[in-house]
This record gives structure tokens, C-alpha cells and sequence, in this order.
């Protein structure tokens, strides 16, 4: 498989002419258009998204080792299907709506400033994670480790302390209700 490294593209549509299949090392994608693609088996390590649409596109086993997103559009993403080992990546102001991240070893991974209605985080293990300042409006937690995980800020989030592990998860008085929706708590 083809190796780039230490690559800046910026404002590339993609969906007009497909990225090369490979491994993608240091590198750099500026405003571009990844919807709809096809980028199961490539590898991205150490590469940055930065306003990117990446809406649609189909990870199957792809590798994302050390990436970052910010201020990208990523919708109905099926992140559970790409390859788990050495799974590192963060988003921050990104649109993440419908996207599943089921079963997914995610440990410290951070999910800031971001709507991510309709959402599934079904088994993930999203521990020492944070979603400071997201709304997670319809967001699915069932069976999800969340503990020591930073929720200050967040809304609309629904999390049953009975399903899932909140040890020592952070949250603020503002966030109690999004705890106590089980038991028709009324907070304030």
C-alpha cells in the first residue's frame, strides 16, 4: 500500500477525484470533501482533519492512530467498523450527529464543543474521556464506561447511572437532571 507523509491538501474534493488508498503519516487536510467516500483499509497516523466534510464516509477497518478532527462535519459515520488497535482520535467542534462509535476501546478520548445528536456509544469504554461543552441530544449510553469522564457543560444528555459505570465522572449541577430523567426527578 502506497505511504504519504508530512503532506498538507487543502480545499481537495475528493468525491471528484477519490484520495489514494494508503497510509497516511503526519499529514495535514484542510477544508476538504470526503463525503460519501469509500476509506475502508487506510491508515491515518498523526494526521489532522480541519473543516472537513467527512459525512457518509464508510471506515471499514481503517486505522486512526493519533488524528484529530476540528471544526469537521462528520455524519452518520459508523466509526465501530473501523480497525480498533491502537484506536486514537479527538474531535473538537466537530458535527458528529448519528455517528456509532459502538463497543470501541476509546479511553481518554476527547469529544468537546460538539453536536452529536443521535449518537450511540453503546459498550464503548469512553473512561478519563470528555465531552466538555457538547450536546448530546439523543445521545445513546447503554452499557458505556464513562468513568472519571468529564460531562461539565454538556446538554441533553440522558445517561441511567443503573446501565452505565460513572465513577467518577464530572458533571455540573446543571447536568444532575440528565442523571435523574430515569426516575422523573425534577431538579431546580
Amino acid at each position: 500500500m502506497p505511504y504519504f507523509s508530512n503532506q498538507s491538501l487543502q480545499n481537495k474534493d475528493f468525491t471528484a477525484e477519490p484520495l489514494e488508498k494508503g497510509e497516511y503519516e503526519s499529514c495535514q487536510f484542510l477544508q476538504c470533501n470526503f463525503s460519501g467516500l469509500d476509506l475502508s483499509g487506510f491508515s491515518f497516523e498523526n494526521c489532522s482533519f480541519m473543516s472537513c466534510d467527512l459525512s457518509n464516509v464508510k471506515v471499514f477497518k481503517a486505522g486512526f492512530q493519533q488524528v484529530s478532527f476540528k471544526d469537521c462535519k462528520i455524519l452518520g459515520v459508523h466509526f465501530h467498523t473501523c480497525n480498533p488497535f491502537l484506536l486514537e482520535f479527538s474531535f473538537d467542534k466537530c458535527q458528529l450527529d448519528y455517528c456509532s462509535f459502538f463497543n470501541l476501546p476509546m479511553k481518554k478520548t476527547k469529544l468537546e464543543s460538539c453536536r452529536m445528536r443521535e449518537a450511540s456509544f453503546t459498550q464503548a469504554d469512553v473512561s478519563g474521556g470528555s465531552f466538555r461543552d457538547s450536546d448530546l441530544s439523543g445521545v445513546i449510553f447503554d452499557r458505556t464506561i464513562l468513568e472519571k469522564t468529564d460531562f461539565r457543560n454538556a446538554q441533553n444528555f440522558s445517561i441511567d447511572p443503573e446501565l452505565n459505570r460513572i465513577k467518577g465522572a464530572f458533571f455540573d449541577l446543571d447536568g444532575l437532571p440528565g442523571l435523574l430523567e430515569k426516575y422523573r426527578i425534577k431538579v431546580g
